[in-house]
């Protein structure tokens, strides 16, 4: 069996995803090497891959040639992209990068992207397909004193909810449309929110789906949460991506209010909270190994419910010449 090999780009603190896909490989008895990509010599999760490489920073020109070196050097077969901001330039660039290389891109087609990665057009995307979502304001209408408060504000193309805010009154709306570029303002959700892990194969049908409610947050990423198999949110959310059609490892965010379910956003990639829904059973970097080797996937549920993960942070100690202290 050939080596499969797998570069985690931007992979920064993605310590828990650098670990499920050498546990994955481990599993199934499979040459694997995992390589952490990126542009900083002390992000942590470089000291926890099999091998590492330096990229230049996303906004540089030679970013995605040295992409294209770095598959052809370690002879990569799948480019695992982890950061928002990555996602439309890869998507743009798949074709060429997939026939320099021979790997694949674990990207969804850039309709795709540029649906997720800007919130009006998710927005519009939602509204045309009769998906539940906050209503949308402009900001003339929301600056009229005939609006309901609480509001809610976010940037167009924002992620890891910076500069989001519930909007109380007027003052404080005047306040964040000055701190907010390009803003979105809709109506406040209340309700349970979920994180739904959604894994589909590379022709987009669905293999598994596992909706987390989120406990408890920090910096927007999920911080507690529970494995919950509700088919309402199940049904609904694979409605959606059947007609949105990713690829991929991809993040739902919703709320169960009062009003059925309303979408917060989806993003497509792998979310930070992703090794909860693995660790259940719903081992997506199972799946892409397996995928990668040839086999056909189906859908499943198996995996198990009313698991509650709590994160926590950790630390690792280099000593006076950047090496790993044990």
């Amino acid at each position: 069996m050939k080596e499969i090999n797998i570069l985690i780009l931007s992979a920064g603190r993605r310590v828990e995803l650098i670990n499920c896909f050498k546990e994955a490989a481990r599993k199934l008895n499979i040459k694997s090497n995992i390589i952490a990509g990126d542009c900083s010599d002390t992000a942590p999760a470089l000291y926890f891959a099999d091998k590492t490489c330096e990229l230049p920073r996303i906004n540089e020109p030679n970013y995605i040639d040295s992409i294209i070196e770095a598959c052809n050097k370690e002879n990569v077969s799948l480019v695992v992209p982890t950061i928002d901001t990555d996602l439309l330039l890869l998507s743009e660039n798949k074709s060429l990068m997939e026939q320099a290389t021979g790997a694949k891109i674990l990207i969804s087609d850039e309709a795709v992207i540029r649906i997720c990665r800007d919130k009006i057009n998710t927005q519009k995307f939602l509204e045309e397909h009769n998906f539940g979502v906050p209503k949308m304001h402009s900001v003339e209408e929301a600056q009229k004193s005939n609006l309901e408060f609480p509001l809610f504000i976010k940037p167009k193309s924002g992620s890891s909810s910076i500069n989001t805010f519930k909007v109380n009154n007027a003052k404080e709306l005047a306040t964040y449309l000055s701190l907010v570029d390009e803003p979105i303002i809709q109506d406040f959700m209340e309700g349970e929110e979920y994180t739904v892990d959604v894994f589909l194969d590379f022709d987009s049908n669905i293999i598994t789906s596992v909706p987390r409610l989120r406990l408890a947050t920090r910096s927007g990423e999920i911080a507690k949460g529970r494995i919950v198999k509700d088919k309402d949110i199940m049904d609904n959310v694979a409605s959606l991506l059947n007609i949105l059609k990713p690829v991929g490892h991809i993040t739902v965010q919703l709320m169960k209010t009062q009003n059925g379910i309303q979408y917060i956003e989806v993003n497509p990639r792998f979310g930070g909270g992703a090794p909860m829904s693995i660790q259940s059973g719903a081992d997506s970097c199972v799946n892409l190994y397996r995928l990668l080797m040839g086999e056909e996937l189906s859908y499943n549920e198996n995996y198990r419910e009313n698991l509650t993960f709590l994160r926590f942070d950790s630390s690792i100690c280099l000593d006076e010449n950047g090496e790993l202290v044990k």
